[in-house]
């Protein structure tokens, strides 16, 4: 757990997010859905900067990375070639008594220790009860195509995004002029049934991933790993803002290796609720390129003219979740404290995930500050992303910004009316600075640079 994180601050993230508009329960008015979440104003908003922060670093700051967006629906021969219909499964468990709930057998010892109990007891984590032998449960969604539901109209949400990179492969190869190596990335949703989905946001069953195959020539695959998995922890850091002090790369152990799988490596995270996966970075060999081979019919080998030979390329796939990386960003930027006798909030966001980095706040109601201060916020609108706020007290509204991760704050006074300048309040340092109107966008700027100094300070371990 986070160094300095109070014991609750799952729930109080919970509550935080509903509050301030970051998420809600999905149907929540019908009772909601389990492991189903919706995102409100400013979720959205730190979903698409989380994205688009992927995308840059992943593919177009890339020569070598291309981008596709593969159907959610694919031809059921697909995930029969892929080994999904067969082994996408975990091992269920039935307790028998009192709770009744249904659990992962391998996650059984997790359970029970987040509970204070030994993982290696007996009985139910919940309520101690019997449990049932264990069974296969396949994860994927059945749908049907057509208008009616028959085994031949059997379809199958995705679960993960990677089988339209692999089946789409010649196509990149072809259209791009594309050399090996060289990558196919994409964002989308997959959709899995979790038996034991839990954590707040932290395992649902529809979730949005991106992910990337990243085609290399056999040999040459455990370079590429490392490469990876070093490419990936730093973008974390840097892009983020996560402190690396929470962060760890795993190896998997050999037991642990999915049967496609010559090397895996997971980056952790140190949750409230322990060491949790935020991303994985898998050696997926040939399996993939060539059992697709193998069921189409079609060839998905690649003639590589500088060296005169052909063969099915390896790929390494970091694959990592949206809705990961967004309870990571949470959890490592909230931050309690005591001001003049007062609780204070802050989610120390990096200024380039935060959804909002520059609120304008007139400093009362009185329509002589509030219609300057609209006109200076859709100004704004052109540089930054901004917000306008002028309900409740001046204070009330910082600790609002501050709670939401916004990193500055203009307040338009009544001095602004005549000497044309605006305060700056950085929501870190709580300083303030009076700048004039015409040099506004400039200051914010420079203002924000210093933000993502800090940021990045913070996350290599600088500062708290």
């Amino acid at each position: 757990m986070p160094a300095g994180q109070p014991a609750d601050l799952i729930e109080k993230l919970v509550s935080l997010c509903k509050q301030r508009g970051f998420v809600y329960p999905s149907s929540e008015i019908y009772g909601g859905l389990n492991a189903v979440y919706d995102f409100g104003p400013l979720g959205v908003r730190l979903r698409r900067n989380i994205r688009e922060r992927w995308w840059r670093r992943m593919v177009d700051l890339r020569d070598d990375v291309e981008g596709i967006e593969s159907a959610v629906l694919m031809n059921p021969r697909v995930w029969e070639a892929s080994g999904h219909v067969q082994s996408f499964t975990d091992p269920l468990v039935d307790c028998t008594g009192r709770c009744r709930k249904r659990w992962r057998e391998d996650h059984l010892g997790d359970e029970r220790a987040a509970r204070g109990k030994p993982r290696d007891a007996p009985g139910c984590p919940e309520c101690d009860g019997a449990l049932t032998p264990a069974r296969q449960f396949n994860l994927m969604f059945k749908t049907f195509t057509g208008p009616l539901e028959e085994q031949a109209a059997q379809v199958w949400l995705r679960p993960e995004t990677a089988q339209g990179m692999f089946v789409n492969f010649a196509n990149v190869l072809n259209s791009s002029r594309q050399r090996i190596p060289f990558g196919i990335a994409q964002m989308g949703k997959g959709f899995r049934n979790e038996i034991s989905p839990g954590n707040f946001i932290f395992r649902l069953r529809e979730f949005e991933l991106m992910e990337m195959e990243f085609f290399c020539k056999p040999g040459s695959d455990r370079e590429w790993h490392e490469y990876w998995c070093a490419q990936r922890m730093k973008w974390h850091v840097d892009d983020m803002g996560v402190r690396s002090a929470n962060l760890r790369l795993r190896a998997h152990e050999k037991e642990e290796l999915s049967h496609y799988s010559t090397a895996t490596s997971d980056i952790e995270y140190s949750f409230p609720f322990g060491w949790g996966e935020l991303e994985g970075i898998a050696d997926r060999t040939d399996y993939d390129l060539r059992t697709h081979m193998q069921h189409s019919g079609r060839d998905l080998s690649y003639f590589d003219p500088q060296s005169n030979e052909r063969y099915v390329p390896y790929a390494i796939e970091p694959a990592v979740g949206v809705d990961r990386i967004f309870i990571t960003l949470l959890v490592d930027a909230y931050h309690e404290e005591e001001v003049r006798g007062e609780r204070r909030v802050v989610l120390r966001l990096h200024p380039d995930v935060a959804p909002v980095q520059v609120a304008v706040l007139p400093l009362s109601k009185k329509a002589e500050l509030t219609e300057p201060a609209r006109e200076l916020e859709h100004d704004l609108r052109r540089h930054f992303a901004t917000e306008y706020d002028e309900t409740q007290s001046i204070g009330r509204r910082y600790r609002r910004q501050d709670e939401i991760g916004t990193p500055l704050a203009v307040t338009f006074d009544f001095d602004s009316i005549n000497d044309r300048a605006v305060t700056i309040r950085d929501r870190d340092a709580m300083t303030q600075v009076r700048v004039p109107m015409d040099g506004l966008v400039a200051a914010l700027r420079d203002q924000l640079e210093r933000s993502r100094a800090n940021a990045s300070g913070r996350a290599r371990g600088g500062g708290s």
